[in-house]
């Protein structure tokens, strides 16, 4: 199976797959390993990936890669919807993928993943979260899993709190208050566990004993950010923990960027609790806004820095102002399981770009921010160790580090590329 023995992969995928796995056959475990195989081959919201994957099947589109079809072959099997992939598209779009084209690194994730108890979850579970198909040429291959079974299927009940790490007092009560009150009316609590609001919107759904949904940026097998690995721990026995990162990867700037399209997509409704002008909660916002979700904000002292952002979402953009549990379940009442594009707040234009969420349009700024990840201040790095790392191709991580260069913010030594100290 892809160069590999059949009766290892076969073992492993059984054992990191909801129920078990007895029930699957060849062609279902070939598929779930391809999945897992994409899910670290390429970066999250990769576009040819996504359409490869949804229009030859993972095992097929995979098999492209493996046994290295040319870029006009690739291209011309992705035609069949009437779209043209350009074949230089196609050809930088393989040389993203076959840095990290490695025989032993899905089998690696998988080991990890049975280890800590995660699971690996496919569009073909009954648990997997419907509403990520929204996102289509741009929804995750698998999603890596820790928790229960209640918690996935509450999804479907989620609502997402989000807003700035460096929250005051006012702004962690104000989540704290609607945490537990969307809890009372029956909705999950989704957010991406960090510092600030996250982190108050998961323990208050937690301390009402509420389901919560937390997704990161890495690996679940790692973390993230370490002062939350407690509050993770307590997510993973009552709520579950998400990621479509492989065990093993570590989150990244890029990578935070993306998971809030997840976070956005899998929810019901977005509100935005307290957020400064640039913060980066707003990109969330930005993501809900594309795919048709209602999107609230909660207004705070017109004098706090800390609520610019929200009263920015308010004015010139239509997010609908709430400010308690009562108004934000009105944003997506649970009888309602699919609003129509007619029904939701038209805030389309969300500005995405802020400092902590750069402009994720701009293809140079995107290749910048995964070329900055995958370097490192203290050791030196080669080309081929950072486009595996970041997921570019060889070509584009040399033209880019080039002009890092002259900007003075990599340097060249005899091992390779450091980031300079800023």
């Amino acid at each position: 199976m892809f160069g590999l023995k059949e009766s290892e992969v076969a073992t492993l995928v059984k054992a990191v797959s909801v129920g078990g796995g007895n029930d699957l056959n060849r062609d279902a475990i070939e598929e779930r390993f391809a999945r897992a195989t994409w899910s670290g081959l390429a970066e999250p919201g990769d576009r040819l990936a996504g359409r490869a994957i949804q229009q030859l099947g993972a095992v097929r589109a995979l098999t492209a890669v493996v046994e290295h079809w040319d870029p006009e072959r690739f291209a011309a099997a992705l035609a069949g919807d009437g779209e043209v992939v350009a074949d230089n598209d196609m050809a930088q779009a393989l040389d993203r993928w076959m840095p990290r084209l490695k025989s032993n690194t899905a089998l690696i994730a998988l080991r990890q993943a049975a280890r800590f108890g995660a699971r690996l979850l496919t569009p073909a579970d009954t648990l997997w979260p419907s509403r990520l198909n929204d996102l289509d040429w741009h929804a995750p291959s698998a999603l890596w899993v820790r928790g229960t079974d209640e918690a996935l299927a509450g999804i479907e009940r989620g609502i997402a709190l989000v807003g700035a790490r460096a929250a005051t007092g006012y702004g962690e009560h104000i989540t704290m208050e609607a945490s537990a009150g969307l809890v009372d009316r029956g909705y999950t609590i989704v957010s991406g566990a960090a510092y600030g609001i996250d982190g108050m919107a998961h323990r208050a759904a937690l301390a009402s004993q509420g389901l919560t949904v937390a997704f990161l940026a890495g690996g679940v097998d790692r973390f993230y950010p370490s002062g939350h690995d407690a509050l993770l721990g307590r997510i993973v026995e009552h709520g579950v923990v998400i990621s479509e990162l492989p065990c093993g990867s570590p989150p990244t700037k890029w990578r935070f960027l993306q998971r809030n399209r997840l976070i956005a997509a899998a929810s019901m409704a977005t509100v935005v609790l307290e957020a400064g002008w640039r913060s980066g909660s707003l990109n969330t916002a930005g993501h809900a806004a594309t795919l048709g979700r209602p999107l609230g904000a909660v207004p705070g002292p017109v004098t706090s820095a800390a609520s610019a952002g929200c009263h920015r979402l308010i004015h010139d953009y239509d997010a609908v102002c709430v400010t308690n549990p009562d108004q934000m379940a009105e944003l997506a009442p649970i009888e309602q399981a699919l609003l129509t594009v007619d029904e939701v707040v038209d805030v389309t234009k969300v500005v995405t770009a802020t400092s902590e969420a750069p402009d994720v349009g701009s293809q140079r700024n995107t290749e910048t921010i995964r070329l900055l990840d995958a370097l490192s201040a203290r050791s030196a790095r080669t080309t081929d160790d950072l486009a595996a790392r970041s997921g570019l191709a060889i070509s584009t991580v040399r033209a880019q580090l080039g002009l890092l260069e002259l900007d003075g913010r990599v340097t060249e030594t005899e091992r390779g590329w450091k980031r300079a100290a800023s």
